[in-house]
């Protein structure tokens, strides 16, 4: 889908990502992993186009730029607006696209439905707990039907219990709608859960200190899921230490 090349970004002296290449494919799940502060958002925000590199380049398919909607982005926060409803947070994107209320209307109701929110469309933030937000926002990055979806540590706030119930809806959702997912998070377990290939990045400058892929099929329950923690750990002890 697209290729990162040769990609750096500096802040006034702060130098956030040094020479990252990568490439990521369609339908692919790609976890970046690393600690706070390595530039795993920065990285998220240039693949959205929402900021530019100092150096290097992002090339996509065939040289075609995405359209709008081909991307959703779920940020760590929900990022819901509070005076609105669900419903009206779901069809904020297409509304900036201009489409109307009654073409949007079963776009929504699908949007909400596919996270488990069909009944609440009515209900307001405030009235909905951390986890069902979270469903909202990413309901609200799925209404355009985005070939590549982004997410930056969505679950990080939430509970144990609500974390690992939105894991695995995540991953029934990225096998029914067949779109890119490239997750940023700094916890290993999540990424041992969720993602095909885990790109493990270095504290800054972050850079790519190597691609572990994992196996199609996991269990928390599985000794291959524990062993996968335990390696991803190993490396990544081993690139802080480096």
């Amino acid at each position: 889908m697209l290729h990162l090349a040769n990609i750096s970004r500096r802040f006034a002296a702060l130098e956030a990502l040094h020479n990252i290449s990568l490439d990521i494919g369609e339908a692919d799940f790609v976890a970046l992993l690393g600690p706070s502060g390595c530039g795993k958002s920065t990285l998220l925000r240039l693949i959205a186009g929402l900021d530019r590199p100092d150096a290097g380049r992002i090339e996509w398919q065939q040289g075609r730029a995405p359209a709008p909607g081909d991307i959703g982005f779920v940020f760590q926060d929900a990022t819901l607006l509070p005076w609105a409803t669900a419903a009206d947070n779901v069809f904020l994107p297409l509304r900036l696209r201009g489409v109307s209320r009654a073409d949007a209307t079963p776009r929504i109701a699908a949007a909400l439905q596919r996270v488990g929110l069909a009944g609440f469309e009515q209900a307001l933030p405030r009235t909905l707990s951390g986890g069902m937000r979270m469903r909202v926002s990413i309901a609200r990055a799925l209404v355009t039907r985005p070939r590549l979806l982004l997410m930056d540590e969505p679950f990080a706030a939430l509970d144990e219990f609500t974390r690992h119930k939105l894991q695995d809806d995540l991953l029934a959702l990225w096998q029914e709608l067949h779109c890119t997912v490239v997750f940023v998070t700094h916890s290993i377990y999540e990424a041992a859960f969720l993602a095909r290939r885990i790109v493990l990045m270095t504290p800054r400058p972050g850079q790519i200190d190597q691609e572990i892929a994992a196996p199609a099929q996991r269990s928390r329950l599985d000794p291959d899921y524990a062993a996968l923690v335990a390696r991803i750990s190993r490396e990544l002890e081993r690139a802080h230490a480096a």
